[in-house]
């Protein structure tokens, strides 16, 4: 007889394995003009209650009467030359501000010596309210440009201190002694290990001392001024005309989310060698 060849029942089809889903635990893609969405949505709520009648004139006019207004006090030539003038102090303030703190940072961060001398110094003053030590550089400056310069620095230079030296304090130990094993000298050193390691503290205090620009400009233009943005605002406070007030505040709010805007910018760029959670 010949064989009969039985062949094996073939093997059950193998189920579909289900692949296991991975939850997302970044913030997801980033969004475009996503930094201007939450102030876009704030001005349409307010042009909302205002076109509605739920927001009281008395107590904030509404958008456009802002923009009239703003209109209105440019076309006089009111506003031009005071935003010139407040411009001009802003800016020296910060450029002062900016070199002093970055130049501390750098003297206590690298330099025991430098530590000792400086940041017990700089802790005390930070903890001085800048506002409270205006009676004093009025004795001290006068109530000049000077005086206003001067303050607008110190509300620079602190915060770009505080996070610059702790960004130069925290660069990891084993980094050191890596650079000293590859025989790098000073210079090197602080190009290829430090300046890296600063760079993204070194933004962050950049970011507080923008801000910390604005807000000393707003204080110090309305202590015995007779020019700037401030002193315009106090003015036409005198006369109940909140309208002008309003543009003042709007101007201020521009002027900081542009400033942070560009510190963001400059960031991106620099350290595009990052990979963060903000993409």
């Amino acid at each position: 007889m010949a064989d009969i060849l039985v062949r094996p029942p073939a093997a059950p089809a193998a189920a579909p394995v289900a692949r296991r889903r991975t939850r997302r635990l970044g913030p997801g893609r980033r969004l475009p003009f996503a930094r201007a969405l939450g102030p876009v949505l704030l001005i349409a709520g307010w042009s909302l209650a205002s076109a509605t009648g739920r927001l009281d004139p008395r107590i904030l006019p509404a958008p456009w009467s802002v923009v009239s207004t703003g209109i209105r006090l440019w076309n006089s030539g009111t506003l031009g030359p005071d935003l010139a003038i407040s411009l001009q102090r802003a800016g020296e303030g910060f450029a002062i501000g900016l070199v002093a703190g970055v130049a501390l940072a750098l003297i206590a961060g690298l330099s025991r010596v430098g530590a000792a001398l400086i940041d017990g110094n700089v802790q005390i003053n930070r903890a001085l309210p800048i506002l409270g030590m205006i009676p004093l550089f009025i004795l001290w400056l006068g109530i000049g440009e000077t005086f206003k310069i001067t303050i607008i620095a110190m509300a620079v230079y602190i915060p770009i201190y505080i996070n610059l030296s702790a960004a130069l304090s925290a660069i990891d130990q084993r980094y050191v002694e890596l650079a000293e094993t590859l025989g790098l000298s000073r210079g090197q050193f602080v190009r290829q290990v430090v300046v890296p390691g600063a760079l993204p503290g070194f933004f962050t205090g950049l970011r507080l001392g923008v801000t910390g620009s604005w807000l000393a400009l707003v204080v110090v233009e309305e202590v015995n001024a007779t020019s700037g943005l401030g002193y315009l605002m106090f003015q036409q406070a005198t006369y109940g005309l909140i309208d002008s007030v309003v543009v003042g505040l709007a101007i201020y709010g521009i002027w900081g989310f542009a400033s942070d805007l560009i510190v963001r910018l400059i960031e991106r760029r620099v350290l595009s060698w990052r990979r963060t959670l903000a993409g």
